[in-house]
């Protein structure tokens, strides 16, 4: 390509690419080269997109160099950067800058003294398949261009011995392999797995890496020294050649979809990454998505089952409790052991006898602390985050944190507000159950795992090790141990408080809470001849989620909620898109939402095709204060992607007719509604 003008995607907020000359002296650069251009008084990263058009009345600057120690973009992953920019409304320029890894690359190789990202363990054989498991790698392996393929398979049926199969395949073809996982389920246990499969041909990319290790991973990856690359969803950004096959496990996991900055969602972006580059891709889930669910029913994806678990080992047998029975039983009986509040005898009975059989229980409740608030029972008054329009929780020695923007308190002993003495905690939190769980069994080794207990990812390692070990008799945590892991010894799940999550103002939360249930119980009795035991205590025990998870019937949950989703019209059965608008005080808030609201009903009466849009709102966003911005929200449904990007990119505009201090941002298809 000899063009003197070239379109560049400059690493800055500019929604377009930007025209340069060429003026190295030397043949213009080719698409997919990185390049340094002045910006304004600095200078600034850019990458080639292809020969620019000159416009009228605009003085073109020059490139000033081609950055020779970053690699070319591939054809295939540069088209994916420039779909990603256009679909998710996003500046291509900062895009493709996520193309790279964090540092330049070394230019030589440093002693490293530190332990190796990937551990090596003793290669183990691959262990004979199921009858499903084979018939699932013969069906999957028999296509080797684009194919999008749903894995359904039940906890502890060997989905990951599956993708491993496919994986030696893409090797044994001289290909490479991108996996994705959630953060939280990249275990040691997981890379153990691959690790003993394929030893050396392993890269690893997560956020407790260093930058230096990041950018060493990155390198070995690009340059095909490393053919199977595992990571988080951020991994996906890494331009690897000759892709054979993208796996994409727990694809339901709603921390795939990234919330700052660009808002793209890694399931839908790594189907699209496939298409690019021709290959298979694998979405696997005990619990699938209800938009991947009927895009297979569809026809549009290829469905594939495992119903059983291997060895044919039985799910765990689920029992529910209601808890409002309970509360009316112990009214009416005294008890030889007092249990605390959010204990049924049930279950505590069922404890015991794991025990003393030495086998392991785990207590699952999705909130930190001691309580969820603390109020005064004279004046009512509660403790709020002076930033967010949140109860602070209650945490151990009196401590009040908010867990959004980690503003904390003293808890006195006196009301701030009246004087009185009648302040108390309101709620559950893991680190009360952990207290009482001391008191109960003293003689117990008892683990707690959530985010105030483990700070790294070296103390979650440790925790998995002792489990494994039998070192730890008892773990209680949040969702930190509900995917992902698997403990011979554990044969009793506990769920504390299933309701946590059902009144949620999302129209995914009773979706959320199936998953949840089923994903913790499927921890229970993966390796015991006899059937593990789940025990969920709940105040609505007639929810469906949990009428759902007890009979282990993800397709009865599945067909029952896509009625409400179509007579609502929330995906699948239409595409989404928030605004979400910020700003200083109320008033600013408010002068923004008047604004957009007249600015969408104008547009959608300018074109005949905006008719199929529905808007709902501008409102206050249920967390309508946070970290001391005021927030609303307006969610816009279409049944027509292509039309609702249009929409969205027209109502933007250039910002500019927003108030001073407000903004907007648009997330397209979005997760979290709140």
């Amino acid at each position: 390509m000899s063009e003197e003008l070239l379109r560049i995607a400059v690493d800055a907020p500019i929604s377009g690419a930007l025209t340069y000359l060429n003026g190295t002296g030397e043949e213009a650069a080719n698409r997919g080269q990185s390049v340094l251009v002045p910006l304004g008084k600095r200078k600034a990263r850019g990458v080639v997109l292809g020969p620019g058009k000159l416009e009228p009345n605009i003085k073109l600057k020059a490139i000033q160099a081609r950055i020779e120690n970053r690699p070319f973009i591939p054809e295939d992953h540069l088209s994916w950067l420039e779909w990603l920019a256009e679909y998710y409304l996003y500046p291509i320029g900062q895009v493709t800058a996520l193309a790279f890894p964090p540092l330049d690359q070394p230019e030589r190789k440093r002693k490293s003294h530190k332990a190796p990202v990937v551990k090596s363990v003793a290669a183990k054989p691959a262990p004979k398949l199921t009858q499903e498991q084979a018939q699932v790698v013969e069906d999957i392996g028999k296509i080797n261009d684009f194919s999008v393929h749903l894995l359904h398979g039940v906890t502890g049926s060997g989905k990951t011995e599956v993708y491993l199969q496919l994986l030696e395949r893409v090797i044994e073809r001289g290909e490479s392999g991108l996996v994705l996982v959630p953060e939280i389920s990249l275990t040691p246990q997981l890379l153990d797995r691959f690790s003993a499969r394929f030893g050396e041909k392993i890269a690893v990319l997560h956020s407790h890496l260093t930058e230096r290790e990041k950018t060493e991973q990155w390198w070995a990856a690009v340059k095909g020294e490393k053919k199977i690359l595992v990571g988080a969803r951020s991994a996906l950004f890494c331009p690897l050649e000759k892709i054979g096959l993208i796996i994409l496990d727990e694809e339901h996991e709603s921390s795939f979809k990234q919330d700052e900055k660009l808002k793209y969602h890694a399931r839908d972006s790594a189907i699209m990454r496939a298409k690019f580059a021709n290959c298979p891709i694998v979405l696997g889930s005990a619990t699938p998505s209800l938009e991947s669910w009927q895009r297979a029913k569809e026809g549009r994806y290829h469905l594939h089952r495992m119903t059983h678990r291997v060895e044919n080992r039985a799910l765990p047998q689920v029992e529910v409790i209601d808890l409002r029975e309970e509360r009316r039983a112990r009214r009416d009986q005294t008890m030889e052991v007092p249990l605390p509040f959010w204990l049924s005898s049930h279950l505590f009975e069922m404890m015991k006898e794991t025990f003393a059989r030495q086998e392991q229980v785990a207590l699952f409740l999705n909130r930190r602390g001691i309580a969820q608030t603390a109020f005064c029972g004279d004046c009512g008054h509660t403790f709020e985050c002076p930033n967010c329009a949140i109860s602070l929780t209650v945490h151990g020695h009196g401590h009040l944190v908010c867990h959004y923007c980690d503003y904390t308190d003293r808890l006195g002993e006196k009301c701030p507000q009246c004087q009185s003495s009648e302040v108390q905690p309101l709620g559950l939190g893991t680190e009360l159950v952990e207290e009482d769980m001391r008191k109960l069994f003293p003689e117990l080794s008892i683990a707690r795992a959530d985010r105030d207990e483990i700070h790294s990812r070296e103390a979650l390692e440790q925790l998995i090790s002792d489990v494994e070990n039998r070192k730890i008799d008892l773990l209680i945590g949040t969702q930190m141990i509900a995917k992902g892991l698997d403990f011979p010894g554990l044969t009793l799940v506990g769920l504390v408080l299933a309701d946590v999550g059902f009144s949620l103002p999302d129209f995914r939360a009773s979706e959320r809470s199936f998953q949840l249930l089923t994903q913790v119980s499927g921890r229970s009795g993966r390796h015991s001849d006899d059937p593990g035991k789940v025990v969920i205590q709940s105040y609505n025990p007639d929810h469906p989620a949990i009428l759902f998870t007890q009979s282990h019937d993800y397709q009865g949950f599945a067909e029952h909620e896509l009625v409400t989703r179509q007579e609502l019209n929330y995906p699948p059965y239409s595409r989404l898109a928030m605004f979400r608008i910020q700003g200083p005080t109320l008033q600013r808030l408010d002068q923004a939402s008047e604004l957009l609201q007249h600015r969408a009903q104008t547009l959608r009466q300018s074109r005949s095709e905006y008719e199929k849009i529905q808007v709902l709102g501008p409102a206050p966003a249920p967390l309508a204060k946070l970290r001391g911005k005021f927030r609303g929200q307006m969610l816009v449904k279409c049944p027509d992607a292509m039309v609702l990007r249009a929409f969205c990119r027209q109502l933007m505009g250039d910002s500019s007719w927003l108030p001073k201090g407000a903004s907007a941002q648009i997330d397209v298809d979005p997760i979290n509604m709140l």
